[in-house]
C-alpha cells in the first residue's frame, strides 16, 4: 500500500472527522482565549492574580481528573452518547461562566468546563480511530489534531478582539454556537456506537479512579505551583507533588496486577513497544510545545510591551506553520518513517527557537515572524508521527486505554515543560528582563533537543512496513483471551 492509497479517507470517515473537529475546537479555543484574559478578569471581578489564576488551574485539574473516566464511559454508554453529553456539559458550563457574578463562581464553573474537556479531548482521538475501523494513519492523526493547530491561530486573535471591543463574558458565549453545530454534526455523522451485551459494561474501577485522579491532580497542581512561585521549598509544591507521585506509583501497582479485572487506565499496554515509545515521545512533545507557548506571549507582552491583541497577532506565524505541517506530514511519514520525521521535527523546532534566545526588545518582528513560521512547522509535526504508530499493536479493546495513556502523558509533559521554563525565567530576572528571557529560551531549546532521545525509540515505520501499520487491527477474542487485556503481540 502506497502512502497515497493509505492517506485516503473514506467519505464516512471524513464526515466523522468534521463532526469531531467542529465539536472539539470550542474546548481548544476556550483554553487559549481564557489565558489571555487573566488581567482583565482580575480587574472586572475585583479579584487578585493569585485567585484568578485558578480559573486556568482549576480547569486543568478537572480535566486531568476526568480523562481516566472516558474509556469506561465509552464502554458503558457508547462513544457518540458520551461525546454529545460532554459537548452539552461544556456548553452549559460556558453559559454559566459567562454569567458568573464573582471570582469564586467563575472558578467553580470553569471546573465544570474542565470536566467536560477531560472527556472531549481523549474521545476525539478514540472516536476518530473507531470511525476509521482501526486504520491509524498519519493523515487521520493530522486531521483529528487539527484543532490543536487552529487553536494557536484563532484563539489569541478571537480572544484579543473580544477583550478589546466586547465584554469578557463573550469569551465563553462564543463557544455555544460552535458546540451547537458540533452536536448536529455528531448526531448526523458519528456512528451510534451503542454497547452490546458482549461489550462488558463492567463496574467502574473505583480503586483505580481514587488513586489516579488525585495523583494527576496533585502532580499538575505541584508543577503549576512550582511555576508560580519559582521554587520548590514551599508547601504548594512539597505537599501535592510528592503525594501525587506516591498515588501514581500506587495506581501503577494496582493496575499492573494480573487478572480479569479491567483497570480504569490499562498501563500494561505501555509494555507494547509502539505505545510505550510513542507515549514517551508524546510526553517530550508536550513539554517542548508548552515551554515555548508559555514563553513566547510573555516575550512579546513583557519584554517588548505589546498589547494582548498584538501578541496574539504576532503568534499567528507559528500557528500557520503548524497548520501547514498537517498537509505534508502524511507524505513525509510514508517516505521516511515515523522515527525519522519525529527526530527531524524536534531538531527543526529547537533550531528555530535559537533566535529567541538571542533576541532583545528591539529585534526585527519580520525576522521573528519568519522564525516562528519555521518553528510552527516543527512543533506541528512532533505529535502526529508518534500518535500514528501508538495504536499499531493495540487490539480494539485497548484503543480507549491507549488514547488515555497518550493524553495523560501529553498533559503531564506540558505542565512539566511549562514549570521548567517558568522557574528558569523567574530565577534569572536578577540579570535583567532581556537576559532572563534569553536564558529561559535556552532552557526551552534544551527541552526540545532532549526530546530527540525518546524519539529514537519509536518504531522506524519504514514504507515497507507502512502497509501493515495502516491495516485495521483485528479483534482476536475477548479481553481475557489477549495478553494484558487488549495488547497485541509486541
Amino acid at each position: 500500500m502506497t502512502e497515497t492509497t493509505e492517506a485516503k479517507l473514506s467519505p464516512q470517515v471524513k464526515n466523522a472527522l468534521i463532526a469531531l473537529i467542529v465539536g472539539g475546537i470550542a474546548a481548544i479555543l476556550d483554553s487559549t482565549m481564557v489565558t489571555l484574559a487573566i488581567h482583565t478578569l482580575v480587574v472586572k471581578l475585583h479579584s487578585t492574580t493569585g485567585t484568578i489564576q485558578w480559573v486556568t488551574t482549576g480547569f486543568l485539574l478537572a480535566m486531568a481528573v476526568a480523562i481516566p473516566v472516558t474509556g469506561w464511559a465509552e464502554r458503558r454508554w457508547g462513544g457518540r452518547r458520551v461525546w454529545m453529553a460532554a459537548l452539552v456539559l461544556f456548553a452549559l458550563a460556558s453559559v454559566l461562566c459567562a454569567v458568573a457574578w464573582n471570582d469564586a463562581a467563575l472558578i467553580g464553573f470553569r471546573v465544570l468546563q474542565g470536566l467536560a474537556a477531560g472527556l472531549i479531548f481523549p474521545l476525539m482521538q478514540t472516536l476518530a480511530v473507531r470511525a476509521a475501523g482501526g486504520r491509524v494513519s498519519s493523515r487521520l492523526m493530522a486531521a483529528v489534531s487539527l484543532p490543536v493547530a487552529l487553536g494557536p491561530i484563532l484563539g489569541p486573535v478571537i480572544g484579543g478582539v473580544i477583550l478589546n471591543w466586547l465584554s469578557w463574558r463573550w469569551l465563553f458565549l462564543v463557544n455555544v454556537p460552535v458546540i451547537a453545530a458540533g452536536l448536529l454534526l455528531a448526531w448526523r455523522f458519528l456512528p451510534a456506537g451503542r454497547p452490546g451485551p458482549s461489550d462488558g459494561r463492567g463496574r467502574l474501577d473505583w480503586i483505580g479512579l481514587v488513586l489516579l485522579a488525585p495523583a494527576l491532580a496533585g502532580i499538575l497542581l505541584g508543577l503549576s505551583q512550582l511555576s508560580e512561585n519559582g521554587a520548590i521549598a514551599h508547601s504548594g509544591v512539597l505537599v501535592p507533588l510528592p503525594a501525587g507521585l506516591v498515588l501514581l506509583a500506587a495506581f501503577v501497582a494496582w493496575a499492573s496486577r494480573p487478572g480479569e479485572r479491567e483497570p480504569i487506565v490499562d498501563v500494561r499496554l505501555l509494555r507494547v513497544r509502539s505505545l510505550g515509545s510513542a507515549s514517551t515521545a508524546l510526553f517530550a512533545a508536550g513539554a517542548a510545545m508548552y515551554a515555548g507557548m508559555f514563553l513566547l506571549p510573555l516575550y512579546y507582552q513583557q519584554l517588548r510591551g505589546d498589547s494582548v491583541l498584538d501578541a496574539g497577532l504576532l503568534m499567528i506565524p507559528q500557528g500557520a506553520g503548524a497548520l501547514v505541517s498537517r498537509f505534508v506530514i502524511g507524505r513525509l511519514v510514508g517516505r521516511f518513517g515515523a522515527r525519522a520525521v519525529t527526530i527531524a521535527a524536534f531538531l527543526l523546532a529547537a533550531v528555530a527557537t535559537v533566535p529567541f534566545a538571542l533576541a532583545g526588545p528591539d529585534t526585527s518582528l519580520w525576522w521573528l515572524g519568519a522564525v516562528l513560521l519555521v518553528r510552527g512547522l516543527g512543533i506541528g509535526a512532533v505529535l502526529i508521527p508518534p500518535m500514528s504508530v501508538a495504536y499499531r499493536d493495540i487490539q480494539p479493546a485497548g484503543i480507549p486505554h491507549a488514547t488515555m495513556n497518550t493524553r495523560i502523558v501529553q498533559q503531564v509533559g506540558a505542565s512539566f515543560g511549562t514549570a521548567i521554563v517558568a522557574v528558569a525565567l523567574q530565577s534569572l530576572l536578577g540579570h535583567g528582563a532581556t537576559g532572563a528571557f534569553q536564558g529561559a529560551f535556552w532552557w526551552a531549546i534544551g527541552i526540545t533537543a532532549a526530546a530527540v532521545v525518546p524519539a529514537v525509540a519509536l518504531p522506524a515505520d519504514r514504507p515497507a512496513s507502512h502497509e501493515a501499520a495502516a491495516k485495521p487491527v483485528q479483534d482476536h477474542g475477548t479481553p481475557s483471551d489477549r495478553t494484558a487485556n487488549g495488547v497485541g503481540t509486541p
